[in-house]
């Protein structure tokens, strides 16, 4: 019997998502979820005291970083894998369908330096892969419908689940991006849903559902089958993609979605310098014919 993953959040308030470091209490090798790099969208600037927390945390617990994972390419942050990458040389790693994301986001963007084929990370997870982590396996998961490069890791009795999932109190994740899809994304809730009752589910965000006003961003299979309010027991797919569509419709665009899409199907790297040094950004802009 392998032992208990240990893990460790941190919450990033600016953009409401939790990183993790998870480790192996026995080999001290660990993995981090996620990472966030702090950038502010009216400044242009980028820092990455958010990194550094992580990397201080394990280097106090005497922990070896061996992967970066990333659950998908998020449209509300944008990555630091790189930065950890630098500190840690660990791989960066993603689903291997992040090559459809690419596909569609590098026309939108006209991106000629985008691989399209996933070469920017270290290496593609297939669904149900299995790797180590000291003594620890981590299964990957498929979990798309958010987006369609979607995984979940599966560590024991502990599932990171990226945006398929949220608090029970707030539901679950948009699926109007392109490549997203209500009712796939309702079929790999229910791939989730599926596990023993007491698996541990941990989520990417906590947008603190109305009423409360205490973050949580750890819940169990058990009480989203009862509590959900979007596919607790008794929802069905029809009734989920229905509901799921009349919420996206008013759902506003995440206000650093075009950077982090941008930067995150890069693997988190910025675009290269111009001549002058300096990295920029594009914005589609949307005119009247």
């Amino acid at each position: 019997m392998q032992a208990s993953v240990v893990i460790q959040p941190f919450f990033d308030e600016a953009t409401h998502t939790i990183t993790y470091l998870v480790s192996d209490p026995e080999t001290r090798q660990a993995a981090v979820i996620d990472p966030v790099l702090d950038y502010d969208p009216r400044s242009g600037k980028v820092s990455t005291g958010s990194a550094d927390r992580v990397l201080a945390a394990a280097h106090e617990g005497g922990l070896q970083i061996i992967w970066i994972l990333e659950t998908h390419a998020h449209a509300d942050h944008l990555s630091a894998a790189p930065y950890v990458q630098r500190h840690t040389r660990a791989p960066v790693a993603m689903g291997e369908h992040i090559t459809q994301v690419q596909a569609i986001f590098r026309d939108v963007f006209n991106l000629n330096d985008v691989s399209g084929d996933g070469r920017e990370f270290d290496h593609l997870f297939r669904d149900g892969e299995t790797f180590a982590l000291g003594g620890l396996t981590v299964e990957v998961l498929h979990t798309p419908g958010h987006t369609p490069a979607c995984v979940s890791y599966r560590i024991g009795d502990a599932v990171f689940v990226g945006d398929t999932l949220f608090m029970p109190d707030y539901g679950t994740a948009r699926a109007d991006f392109p490549g997203g899809d209500a009712a796939v994304l309702y079929r790999s809730i229910q791939r989730l849903l599926a596990l023993a009752p007491t698996t541990r589910l941990f989520m990417c965000h906590d947008y603190l559902a109305p009423g409360r006003d205490v973050r949580a961003w750890e819940s169990t299979v058990a009480e989203q089958r009862a509590r959900n309010i979007h596919v607790h027991v008794g929802v069905s797919e029809a009734q989920f993609v229905a509901l799921r569509r009349r919420r996206d419709a008013t759902l506003a665009a995440p206000t650093l979605l075009l950077p982090s899409i941008q930067v995150n199907i890069r693997a988190g790297r910025l675009p290269a310098a111009e001549d002058n040094g300096v990295s920029y950004l594009k914005i589609p802009l949307k005119l009247p014919a």
